[in-house]
């Protein structure tokens, strides 16, 4: 990763790497065959790095696919974990259980699953 990159954020790391490779946006959007648009979007957090950026961005700068998923991944876990509302609706998510699992699971008969009559033979 370039030197340059202090944010954590997609946007910003590919701003290092333009910057790094002496490049523009435009001229990038033209290597990758992408739009305009798509570039200067993810370098303004509009968009996110999807996979077929990832291979793109990837395949361009000689790193991997990973990589680019990887700091996607970690931004938006970043941005979830600053989240007061999604954060206090999580807590309603119970912890696994392990063991006795079968305890707490329907009946095949609860689920209204029934078997099937065997069709006498001819």
């Amino acid at each position: 990763m370039p030197k340059t990159a202090k944010s954590k954020t997609p946007g910003a790391i590919l701003q290092s790497f333009i910057d790094e490779y002496q490049i523009n946006p435009f001229f990038l959007s033209k290597e990758i065959l992408v739009n305009y648009q798509t570039v200067t979007n993810i370098l303004k957090e509009k968009a996110r790095i999807t996979v077929p950026m990832a291979i793109r961005l990837a395949q361009y700068f000689s790193n991997s696919p990973k990589y680019w998923l990887d700091i996607q991944a970690s931004s938006e876990i970043d941005e979830l974990s600053a989240d007061k509302k999604f954060l206090a609706s999580i807590k309603k998510i119970p912890k696994a259980k392990k063991g006795n699992s079968k305890a707490r699971m329907p009946s095949k008969a609860k689920a209204g699953r029934k078997k099937a009559k065997k069709q006498p033979k001819k």
